[in-house]
């Protein structure tokens, strides 16, 4: 069973995709959040064989439901109308913080510090696709445990 995880951003969405044994996670891509996104989805569902998505469900520390889990939902709710797939919430928590890992440009100046700022905005959305494996491995990580 092949699943894909999605990091859901208001500007990117991160996705990721596991094995086909739905053991392992991998970071996958990287997809504007615009007008076409279901529809991006829905397509790499089909060009993927996907059998289930994992969705990150946002927090904050208090472990309330943060001011973008509205959208998640409202996303949710409209990859189920759109694809004949299971949607299951994984709790995301510093996800991409984790993916994104130490600035490693503190103290650079002039032309190496604007390199380094054009390595850490690639740094940056790359991390969206790393977020998403991250959620997605700890959902697999938890359904293969209870097996």
């Amino acid at each position: 069973m092949r699943y894909l995880g999605i990091d859901y951003g208001s500007k990117r969405v991160g996705l990721a995709i596991s094995d086909d044994e739905g053991v392992f996670a991998f970071p996958f891509k990287i997809l504007q959040n615009n007008l076409e996104l279901v529809d991006a989805i829905h397509n790499i569902c089909g060009e993927e064989n996907i059998s289930a998505i994992v969705l990150g469900e946002s927090h904050d520390l208090s472990g309330k439901p943060n001011k973008i889990m509205g959208s998640i939902e409202e996303f949710k709710r409209n990859l189920e109308a759109e694809l004949d797939l299971p949607v299951y919430f994984q709790k995301e928590f510093m996800t991409t913080i984790h993916a994104r890992g130490l600035p490693a440009q503190a103290g650079r100046v002039g032309k190496e510090k604007n390199n380094a700022r054009k390595v850490s905005k690639e740094k940056s959305l790359q991390a969206d696709a790393s977020a998403a494996a991250l959620i997605l491995q700890r959902y697999l990580d938890k359904k293969n445990l209870n097996k």
